[in-house]
């Protein structure tokens, strides 16, 4: 169950940033309130996840999900520069977040 808030707070991360881009510096009403709701359930679940899990692994996990997840997504809805070496070091992070999780970060 806790893994499964961290991974919904990493999806929370990436619905943050991206309404953090559209509200144009919180500039714009609807974005910026979405970025503020989207903030809050994402810290408020890896909160909840950090009373099972070890800190390092699970905030690893979290930034890797927000990470990769903003960078993917800001490639294909925001149409961001993409290239084969930053979809190998975006790899990498995976790599590394995957490592961590099998190197032992839950009770």
């Amino acid at each position: 169950m806790a893994w499964f808030l961290v991974l919904a707070a990493g999806l929370f991360e990436v619905a943050m940033a991206l309404s953090l881009k559209a509200s144009k510096g919180l500039s714009v009403l609807w974005p910026s309130l979405s970025f503020l709701f989207f903030a809050v359930a994402s810290f408020g679940l890896l909160s909840l996840a950090l009373k099972r899990l070890d800190v390092a692994t699970a905030y690893a996990v979290w930034v890797g999900i927000g990470a990769v997840g903003t960078a993917a997504a800001g490639m294909l809805v925001f149409h961001d520069a993409a290239s084969p070496l930053k979809i190998a070091a975006l790899a990498c992070i995976v790599v590394g977040v995957v490592g961590l999780n099998l190197a032992g970060g839950g009770h």
